[in-house]
């Protein structure tokens, strides 16, 4: 007879006994983040990060309530409060979803091709700036609002991974 052997790194011993958590709160808005499928990892990621940050400034109530703080005391900063739903797409999908995103008024981040060859913020936007919202080389955009807006601003892209 042979005996199972399990893993901790699969099953983390505080995991385990841990009760199994719900779903959690639903949420009245959701936060979408898509970026162009064919950008390199760390572009993927610069993108994701720069667009997460202008929708922390979209709304007063995004931000969780309260800070972070480990057992030893350290502070850490606060969250989005809601899940952040990531999203891939080609050239032609995200320009579909961007004009949907205009369409229905929702704050939006945009990030252009143009933007990985500038160095700071004032660059960046007199770069979107010279654009047509139509022409704009888009890499990556976020949008913010209402659970059912979004959905339909997000039909039919692929979640990333």
């Amino acid at each position: 007879m042979t005996t199972p052997i399990t893993s901790p790194a699969v099953t983390p011993p505080a995991l385990a006994t841990a009760p199994a958590a719900g779903p959690g709160p639903r949420f009245e808005t959701k936060i979408a983040v898509i970026v162009r499928e064919d950008l390199a990892v760390w572009q993927k990621l610069n993108v994701t990060a720069f667009l997460a940050s202008g929708i922390a400034h979209s709304s007063d109530d995004i931000m969780g309530r309260h800070r972070y703080e480990d057992a030893s005391g350290n502070d850490y900063l606060a969250l989005f409060r809601e899940p952040v739903l990531c999203f891939t797409a080609d050239s032609g999908a995200l320009s579909r979803t961007h004009a949907r995103a205009l369409s229905r008024a929702v704050p939006t981040a945009v990030y252009t091709t143009e933007m990985f060859r500038t160095g700071n913020d004032d660059d960046n936007r007199a770069s979107v700036r010279a654009v047509a919202a139509g022409d704009l080389d888009l890499v990556g955009l976020a949008v913010y609002g209402p659970r059912n807006t979004i959905d339909k601003i997000t039909k039919g892209l692929k979640l990333h991974g």
